[in-house]
């Protein structure tokens, strides 16, 4: 349920995009309008937001294929926190490295995300996880290799999605949901406390912007 809905969401948000009413302009993630404009929306936006078709059909394709198991095997609850996060994780990591006046959009922050959480689980469950590995690696291989890909939101993703797949899959049976559910938390402080910080760090007299 989860998987289809983001994916209906990026669908439409695409077509919007491309109805010619500055949706990517508004929606975008940017620094700067982030920090001295308050739009702290754009770092929850742009994770639905995609540059061209082939763009979003990778991405789309990605997370029908990795999210479908991970749904199943975490729960909705679960995985919709896992998703959220990763793609949080991804946005926050553009929002401190990433060049302040440039935009950044897509869904891959959080695919990465699942990439490392459908490893920390499949590992768990005690699968071959050879193949995700692979395909880790070569994600990343393209990411550092490629002109235009954001690494940031990549490894953000990726950091975050894997954190969280170890507390959800490695939590003590007697403690699981308590152990579950700190661990969200404490991912969503850690990304809160850094959009403090390059807020701060944007808008003081000194600040890089």
């Amino acid at each position: 349920v989860i998987t289809y809905t983001v994916i209906a969401v990026c669908v439409v948000v695409f077509f919007l995009q491309n109805a010619g009413n500055a949706v990517e302009e508004r929606y975008a993630l940017a620094a700067l309008p982030v920090a001295r404009e308050g739009e702290y929306e754009r770092l929850v936006t742009s994770a639905f937001m995609h540059y061209g078709i082939a763009h979003l059909l990778l991405n789309m394709w990605a997370l029908y294929v990795v999210g479908q198991p991970l749904e199943q095997w975490l729960g909705r609850l679960r995985f919709a926190a896992l998703y959220a996060l990763s793609a949080l994780g991804g946005s926050v990591m553009v929002y401190l490295f990433a060049a302040p006046d440039s935009f950044t959009a897509g869904a891959s922050g959080a695919v990465f995300g699942l990439f490392g959480a459908m490893f920390v689980v499949a590992k768990r469950l005690n699968y071959d996880v050879r193949g995700i590995a692979v395909l880790i690696v070569l994600n990343l291989v393209i990411t550092f290799t490629f002109p235009g890909i954001s690494w940031q939101g990549h490894i953000g993703g990726l950091i975050a999605g894997a954190t969280l797949a170890l507390a959800y899959a490695y939590a003590p049976r007697q403690s699981r949901t308590m152990v579950q559910l700190g661990a969200t938390l404490a991912v969503a402080a850690a990304i809160a406390a850094l959009i403090a910080f390059r807020t701060n760090e944007l808008t003081s007299p000194l600040g890089l912007g």
